[in-house]
């Protein structure tokens, strides 16, 4: 298996409430996309790895908070796969989440990009944080890249959304002109059908100390930000009378895995 390189994406956060009162707001964000098998063998770079920087990846913020003595982020979610009978995700395991910023970190959601030795995707992992210190992941099998993928919501999230409904995945990867392009959406519907629309999108490019000082320079407090976002958006929700939900006991599962009904476009 050839050598990967840690990428750095830069791009958009977008989310939208249909109802009862519609909600819409973007901001501009950065992000990691990290080869996890090949990144031992390069120290991360640029890429502060296991180690204090202005921007720094930790295996211990994922999965169970295990260190890479221990076998790190990469050895948990290979366990969590072998649990539910995944196990020819031999190839690389790219993880698309948030780095450190200045030390301080949270990760409302990563993505697991799993894929045998022959290149196939073969997973995709999930793995949500709520604002209580609360972790699910939504395992997500034998996806395609352009292909929608359901999940019933289990977890909560957002106080101003029920524990209810059906997340719909969609995941796409794009070249042109030699720039990689990422998109995710992620949307939720109830019984009423369509109440949530998100995504995250970003041009991808090498880390290098250039990019991250790109990073720093345009967001040097993000992940204080993506914390005051969430807040300021929770006061916008409440000025505007949407009903709020107190929090429900965690689900029992840790893994909630996507529904046999996943359609492709």
């Amino acid at each position: 298996m050839s050598t990967a390189t840690p990428l750095i994406g830069f791009g958009q956060v977008r989310h939208t409430r249909l109802r009862p009162a519609r909600h819409a707001f973007a901001y501009p964000t950065f992000f990691l996309m990290l080869p996890l098998r090949s990144m031992p063998r390069q120290g991360g770079g640029a890429l502060a790895f296991n180690r204090a920087g202005w921007l720094s990846f930790f295996d211990a913020d994922h999965g169970d908070g295990r260190s890479a003595a221990q076998g790190g982020a990469l050895g948990w979610v290979e366990e969590l796969l072998h649990s539910h009978g995944i196990k020819d995700v031999d190839g690389e395991v790219w993880l698309h989440c948030y780095p450190r910023v200045l030390g301080y970190t949270f990760k409302p959601v990563s993505f697991w990009y799993c894929h045998a030795a022959d290149g196939r995707l073969r997973a995709i992992v999930a793995e949500v944080n709520n604002t209580f210190g609360e972790r699910h992941c939504y395992l997500l099998e034998s996806p395609r890249y352009g292909q929608e993928l359901r999940a019933t919501k289990v977890f909560h999230v957002s106080p101003f959304c029920r524990v209810e409904g059906d997340y719909r995945f969609r995941f796409m990867r794009t070249a042109r002109a030699g720039v990689s392009h990422t998109v995710v959406r992620v949307d939720l519907d109830d019984a009423q059908g369509p109440l949530l629309q998100t995504s995250v999108s970003g041009v991808l490019e090498p880390v290098t100390p250039q990019a991250i000082r790109k990073a720093l320079w345009r967001h040097p407090a993000m992940t204080l930000g993506l914390i005051a976002h969430i807040h300021w958006q929770a006061c916008r929700l409440w000025f505007k009378r949407v009903p709020f939900f107190a929090k429900p006991a965690p689900p029992p599962e840790f893994v909630t895995r996507s529904n046999p009904t996943s359609s492709s476009s």
